[in-house]
């Protein structure tokens, strides 16, 4: 039987609503990098970057604000045989919905994992971000993350974006990415806002 208290090192949540066997990871061609602000870092109930991060075998978290002195990061940023992106909305960015960013070097695509407020103090703080191409898409739907405000119908969390991102990818033949890792990317996410409504609703309930 397991104890409420008992905790996953893995996802840090209790092991009573651990995700972790719903998870199934998979490689990719293109490496993803997770620039995480330090608050998002300590949420440990509805961090979609970490669930994220551990659906994809080819991917790295890393946590701080302003990242232009982090030697892995430039040595990233600097290697020749990459082509580096960053996901961020713009006039200027490319719409991979409409744009092709197929080319021989190693795609290398780095998210922010962070609040809208907190994401733009990341990029400016971190001038080697601010240079790098922007990559956007074009989404119709609203995200399924229901227990968290977002500022604009079209943002999605973390790990929406890569499944996005992903299927983009795809579709451009930059990934060869199987429909059943596709179709399972989710499933985490799902049953972590279930987890949370449910939560809510029995508090609700509870002080009524």
């Amino acid at each position: 039987m397991i104890n409420n208290r008992e905790y996953c090192y893995d996802c840090n949540r209790a092991k009573i609503s651990c995700l972790c066997g719903l998870i199934k990871p998979f490689n990719t061609n293109t490496k993803f990098i997770f620039l995480m602000h330090p608050k998002e870092f300590r949420k440990t109930k509805n961090n979609t970057g970490k669930i994220t991060h551990q659906s994809l075998l080819n991917s790295k978290i890393f946590v701080g604000i302003d990242f232009s002195h982090n030697k892995e990061l430039n040595s990233l940023i600097n290697d020749t045989n990459n082509a580096c992106y960053i996901l961020y909305p713009g006039i200027d960015s490319i719409n991979l919905s409409k744009s092709n960013i197929q080319n021989k070097k190693q795609k290398v695509i780095f998210l922010i994992d962070s609040t809208w407020a907190c994401s733009k103090k990341i990029l400016k703080s971190s001038t080697n971000l601010s240079s790098l191409p922007k990559i956007s898409f074009n989404y119709e739907n609203s995200s399924a993350y229901v227990f968290k405000k977002q500022p604009s119908n079209y943002c999605l969390s973390t790990i929406e974006s890569t499944l996005v991102l992903l299927k983009l990818l795809n579709k451009h033949n930059i990934e060869n990415i199987d429909k059943s890792s596709l179709d399972n990317f989710l499933i985490p996410f799902k049953q972590m806002v279930k987890f949370q409504v449910t939560k809510s609703l029995e508090k609700s309930i509870r002080y009524k």
